[in-house]
């Protein structure tokens, strides 16, 4: 871009209609634009402001059209939504999906996972077959598919992006260098239904006939306050890592004033994470219900789905469900006959695992750098566009759901007095059969593992709650999986990542991709998480170099952490430190030396 002016540079014919089709706009006279989209209709300045939270999907559309963001591109893109092309250019180069040089060739990109899952899979040999093929290939952070392990994702290039392993599109050139994934293992209980998966079940139809729209209807049966007591009764946690007690957010929004929005964040860019993926991808139909459920109780008029770019197929589902929600009434002006209009639109990431928090994700719907806010003030109070919010996970929603269905009673049934309910957790590494596992709260891990067809080989460790968690040895096996007994155990569940490593993980590999990707994840906004990512990794990487580790090492690293964790913005710089130090606990990174 240095040799190119963006005052000089113009969008090319085709970028030019890939933006406006992108953002549903008609091109008139003198370059400008009038948007017909009803929802972002207005005068003036205003309606420009109005409009940068187009951003994002005016960006993907140039990547596809172009294959990366070209300085004409991004300048027309800056002319039609208000935003100065040095802004545009700097939200382009926050994202890992995004290029802002020409490519080489034109081909579409083949993004190879290399965080530690993949990389005991074979990412590494596939990266390499992928190459040799003639393939453009970008070894990149975690894609969300740890189950079937390597992961592979294409981007296209004015074609649909896609994933092999969905069966969406002919790349039989991956059968040579992976084996076949284990059959994904039928243990949802409440979360998916058991007849998921075919085509014919996505329909509405096929929803309403195994129970779906018992819980909308019963939402809007109870009322607001009934709702959320039941919720606040049952003492429902947030499962997307935070456990943030759910009736609680939702009383805060529900007694706010003005236009509200309700987030459902499915940017799980956590390795180790692909559940929410799962959910989506198999009963699409149930998030759209579970956010409709949290907006009208809320009282909010706007639901927003911010998805991970990676998730293709996900995506696709999700808007046919919306579509589907639309036509059944469940969405529009009068929402499943509430009186009440409540909408939802769907935004894809772009490749960027700080969004994931809740602040950083509404900068980036409201087309800013994912770069997290300060707190005070909290998302209920000052959230999207400055309003009101309820920011939930999908496995959240979906549990409101089934509180609704069963009744308080027999949600607390299941699972622990500190951790009612169940929890998903995603299995994978050294397993019989990785995959999506629902099971009660309180289950040992050791039970978990058996559950998945049991640990291939000796086990070394597990890592709970994936790069933000804590390593645990093979001495782990009885301890409870709930909320206060990892807690208690100085670990974590987070969102739900199991990954398991036997003997044969190199692990002081393991534990330096982590620091790595910490490293190439921190957004960078806040110095003790910009300086103190960059030197954990350094001194990590000298560690695995030696073997050995020494006690100014260890005080280092020591120090590192604590300043990260006091200091640090948000969450990425408080738990950067924690596999690092559990490693090093458990002798997994290097011997100890004076």
């Amino acid at each position: 871009m240095a040799d190119l002016h963006f005052s000089d540079a113009e969008p090319t014919a085709s970028e030019r209609r890939a933006v406006l089709a992108a953002l549903s706009v008609d091109e008139a006279s003198d370059g400008a634009v009038v948007v017909s989209h009803p929802r972002v209709v207005r005068a003036g300045m205003q309606r420009r402001k109005q409009m940068r939270h187009q951003l994002l999907p005016a960006l993907h559309a140039l990547q596809r059209e172009a294959g990366w963001i070209s300085p004409g591109g991004l300048n027309f893109v800056g002319r039609t939504l208000g935003v100065p092309p040095a802004e545009a250019y700097g939200v382009a180069t926050f994202y890992e999906m995004f290029r802002t040089e020409a490519p080489a060739h034109e081909l579409s990109v083949r993004h190879v996972c290399v965080d530690p899952i993949c990389a005991l899979a074979g990412a590494a040999p596939l990266a390499e077959h992928l190459r040799s093929q003639g393939h453009a290939v970008h070894e990149g952070p975690c894609l969300g598919q740890c189950e079937r392990a390597p992961a592979v994702f294409i981007q296209g290039r004015r074609e649909p992006d896609r994933v092999p392993a969905d069966g969406s599109g002919p790349d039989s050139l991956l059968v040579s260098v992976t084996a076949p994934a284990p059959e994904a293992p039928s243990l949802l209980r409440h979360m998916i239904g058991r007849d998921h998966g075919g085509s014919e079940s996505m329909s509405m139809e096929a929803y309403r006939e195994r129970g779906g729209g018992a819980a909308l209807d019963a939402a809007l049966g109870l009322g607001t306050d009934e709702v959320i007591s039941q919720v606040t009764a049952v003492g429902l946690s947030g499962r997307g890592g935070a456990a943030f007690p759910t009736g609680i957010k939702w009383r805060a929004v529900a007694d706010g004033e003005g236009p509200k929005h309700v987030v459902a964040n499915i940017d799980e860019s956590e390795p180790g994470t692909f559940k929410d993926r799962l959910l989506c991808e198999l009963e699409p139909l149930a998030i759209i219900e579970s956010i409709a459920v949290a907006g009208l109780t809320v009282g909010a008029e706007h639901g927003w789905i911010y998805i991970r770019g990676e998730y293709p197929l996900a995506t696709q589902r999700l808007r046919h469900a919306i579509a589907q929600a639309h036509s059944a009434g469940w969405l529009g002006d009068d929402a499943a006959g509430s009186g009440q209009p409540f909408d939802i639109e769907l935004r894809r990431g772009a490749g960027a695992y700080i969004c994931g928090e809740e602040t950083a994700l509404f900068n980036s719907l409201e087309g800013f750098r994912g770069e997290p806010r300060n707190k005070p003030p909290f998302p209920t109070t000052h959230g999207l566009f400055g309003r009101p919010t309820v920011v939930n996970n999908p496995e959240t929603l979906l549990n409101v759901n089934e509180i609704l269905r069963i009744g308080p009673e027999a949600y607390r049934s299941v699972g622990t007095e500190g951790s009612p309910g169940t929890k998903l957790f995603c299995l994978s590494g050294h397993v019989g059969r990785p995959g999506l596992y629902e099971a009660p709260f309180g289950m040992p891990l050791g039970e978990l593992l058996e559950l998945a067809g049991g640990v291939q080989g000796t086990l070394a460790a597990v890592l709970l709650g994936g790069a933000a968690g804590s390593f645990v040895g093979s001495d782990a096996g009885e301890m409870p999986l709930s909320l206060e007994d990892t807690r208690a155990a100085g670990t974590t569940l987070g969102s739900g990542p199991v990954m398991v490593f036997n003997d044969s993980a190199d692990m002081s590999a393991v534990v330096e991709r982590l620091a790595k990707f910490f490293r190439d994840e921190s957004c960078g906004q806040c110095v003790p998480c910009r300086v103190g990512t960059v030197r954990q990794h350094e001194l990590v990487t000298q560690i695995r170099r030696t073997g050995r580790s020494t006690e100014p090492q260890r005080e280092l690293l020591g120090d590192i952490a604590d300043a990260m964790g006091d200091a640090s913005i948000c969450g990425l710089g408080h738990t950067a430190a924690s596999a690092v130090l559990s490693a090093m606990r458990l002798g997994l990174l290097g011997d100890t030396a004076s």
